[in-house]
């Protein structure tokens, strides 16, 4: 059993003039590697020695972290004597007249609570804010960070060059891992909805929605992934080698039979869709799964200094997976893209099939899996911790009064943007940007995004993590009031090139913003995290953070559709029917808000005429709700988050 860290006798002196200066009838101190007495770490200060001496300190100060002991109390103690190795008694030595004991009345000289100035004070525990203490308890080789974490790292001011080699390699390798974890999640929720359109109805694409339900629920699961590993392979290489090993066997199977899936999905009303959407629920469980292992290695894989490239990692990685997965394969899967801008001769079939990227990425899982298992060690981890004391530990972590401030801030901190992110896009279209022009601008705001987001994670590093967050946050209200107007002034003659390049700016300036805020988000959760149960942390606020941005998109775009009012306006008596025409022909006026009935009045010939939009009313809305509760609420709460210590941020046990 340990020692007690109260538990350090002080020195008594009873044969020298000067007993502060008598360290030779010290008795030993009990040994804790753990939890060092404050002697042991004045050992490693400089200031020790120059200055080898104890102050007095009287003992109504500080009441609590003194333990004194007078001479009659230690003089039937058995100590260590150094200088001759055995074991020896403290002779008896007579009290003086007039000594504390006698003049107190009191046994020990403490009924008075005045102190004898014999004792020597020395605090119960040793200061953790000297980064000399620090240093002495990371040099210890019980140290491990499934420890507690003793004092708040200091965030290195450190462009990506300037770290540590192994610290960019580490780098690289979740790049890697975050990239690959991104390219079916972006197929799943980007590119497979828009490819299914055109074999079944808006419900059916519904049910397939549901494939990316798992990355939203993926907390329910993550103390298994924490607590449950095999020390073999490693605690987070468990779960990843298995996990891309199955998906790239998975995507490889799927890519074989995709386009006949797909017209059997859409077969029938749809009725095949539920085997379908059982694969990429399939695949995006893995992602989930991984994502957990993941964000649980990338706390240790850095330096506790450099923690918040993790999150510059995590938005390169991600970003470029989604994005070459979502925009990029859809502009080289459109055969007018591929005709317009690489082809002299036009054909059919763009430049990428779904089949073949899928089976290409399957054995780029597996490819790099094995290079994972012959080229990558992982440290080893010491953790007890059974999966329902994970959970436990979840439910304490959750009833942190600073983990339900930040829940609230990541709820309510991206209403203000949500009619942007969701509607604008669409809203463009409506009114006639191409799709294509649309894949334009997205591929150029690729790189800027990647670049940006690099030096989002390299500020976050200069400025809090928070700060930047809170920046970021005003740049995204000011994104959302510059692409309502960007719809508004669409030239009623079509696009030109001045629109055009209108649009990439605004696409820009509006994605850098959001980025901004992730990297930032990422940065601080990750310096938060419990780096014991990192993985089960990290989830925990990325998918709080994740529901902020999911549940109000439903609401929003429901009241885009409410606040909208629109007829459809009958072609006139004199119409020519269209060879063309894809629906009955329109010879009544009816409301045209929804987008069904928008659909069926311009297949039948009909002109859709909008009186109110609902995205210009939802966007002011939004940037008003934005506004109010940013400055109201969020950013005095999220500036006094970022200064508390880390034990803040730590469950009690």
């Amino acid at each position: 059993m340990p020692t007690p860290l109260g538990d350090t006798i002080p020195s008594i002196s009873l044969h020298s003039q000067n007993p502060l200066h008598n360290n030779s009838q010290r008795l030993p101190l009990h040994h804790d590697p753990q939890f060092p007495h404050a002697q042991e770490l004045d050992d490693f200060s400089p200031s020790s020695q120059r200055h080898n001496r104890r102050s007095s300190i009287s003992l109504e100060d500080t009441p609590e972290d003194t333990h004194l002991l007078t001479a009659a109390d230690s003089e039937e103690d058995d100590e260590d004597d150094p200088s001759m190795g055995t074991k020896s008694r403290r002779p008896r030595s007579k009290e003086p007249k007039g000594s504390s004991s006698s003049a107190t009345g009191g046994e020990n000289g403490h009924l008075n609570g005045s102190m004898n100035h014999n004792v020597e004070y020395r605090r119960k525990n040793a200061s953790l804010e000297s980064p000399v203490v620090t240093a002495n308890l990371m040099a210890r080789e019980s140290f491990t960070l499934d420890d507690h974490v003793p004092k708040t790292p200091t965030i290195n001011n450190h462009g990506f060059f300037e770290l540590p080699m192994q610290d960019r390699r580490n780098f690289g390798l979740l790049v890697l891992l975050y990239f690959l974890q991104g390219v079916p999640m972006g197929l799943a929720t980007g590119s497979v909805p828009f490819l299914l359109k055109p074999y079944m109805s808006y419900s059916a694409l519904g049910v397939f929605s549901l494939a990316s339900y798992p990355y939203s629920l993926k907390l329910l699961w993550s103390p298994i992934v924490d607590a449950v590993w095999s020390p073999k392979l490693g605690r987070r290489k468990s779960w990843i080698m298995p996990i891309q090993m199955l998906s790239g066997i998975g995507m490889i199977w799927l890519g074989a039979r995709v386009k006949e899936m797909m017209v059997t999905a859409g077969a029938d009303g749809g009725a095949g869709i539920w085997g379908f959407t059982g694969w990429w629920f399939f695949l995006v469980f893995m992602c989930a799964t991984q994502d957990i292992a993941v964000d649980g290695w990338a706390l240790t894989l850095l330096t506790p200094g450099n923690i918040s490239y993790a999150s510059t990692a995590q938005t390169v990685g991600l970003t470029a997976g989604q994005f070459m997965s979502y925009t990029v394969f859809l502009a080289f899967n459109s055969p007018d893209f591929a005709n317009k801008w690489f082809r002299q001769t036009p054909l059919e079939e763009g430049v990428m099939t779904l089949g073949g990227y899928l089976t290409f990425w399957g054995w780029a899982y597996i490819i790099v899996t094995l290079g994972l298992a012959g080229l990558k060690r992982e440290e080893k981890t010491r953790n007890e911790d059974g999966i329902w004391d994970v959970y436990k530990v979840m439910w304490g972590v959750l009833k942190l009064k600073n983990i339900q401030t930040i829940i609230i801030i990541h709820l309510i901190a991206k209403i203000g943007f949500q009619a942007n992110d969701a509607v604008t896009n669409l809203k463009l279209i409506d009114k006639g940007f191409s799709q294509e022009d649309l894949a334009l601008t997205v591929l150029i705001d690729f790189p800027f995004e990647i670049g940006l987001g690099y030096y989002a994670g390299k500020w976050s590093t200069t400025y809090t993590p928070m700060r930047l967050w809170c920046w970021g946050f005003v740049g995204r209200l000011i994104a959302a009031v510059i692409a309502q107007i960007t719809v508004v002034i669409f030239p009623a003659k079509g696009v030109d090139t001045w629109y055009l390049l209108v649009v990439i700016a605004e696409h820009i300036f509006s994605t850098f913003t959001s980025t901004v805020m992730f990297v930032a988000v990422s940065a601080f959760h990750a310096r938060i995290a419990d780096p014991v149960i990192g993985g089960t942390y990290m989830t925990l606020l990325a998918t709080v953070s994740n529901l902020g941005g999911t549940f109000p998109r439903f609401f929003v775009l429901k009241l885009v559709d409410a606040f909208t009012v629109a007829s459809c306006i009958p072609p006139s008596a004199s119409y020519v029917l269209d060879s063309k025409l894809r629906g009955p022909l329109v010879t009544e006026p009816f409301s045209c808000a929804l987008s069904a009935e928008k659909d069926r009045c311009i297949q039948g010939g009909g002109h859709c005429d909008i009186t109110t939009d609902g995205y210009y009313v939802m966007n002011v809305v939004c940037v008003i709700i934005g506004v109010v509760t940013f400055w109201g609420y969020i950013k005095p709460a999220a500036l006094r988050l970022q200064a508390l210590p880390l034990r803040a941020w730590r469950a009690s046990e």
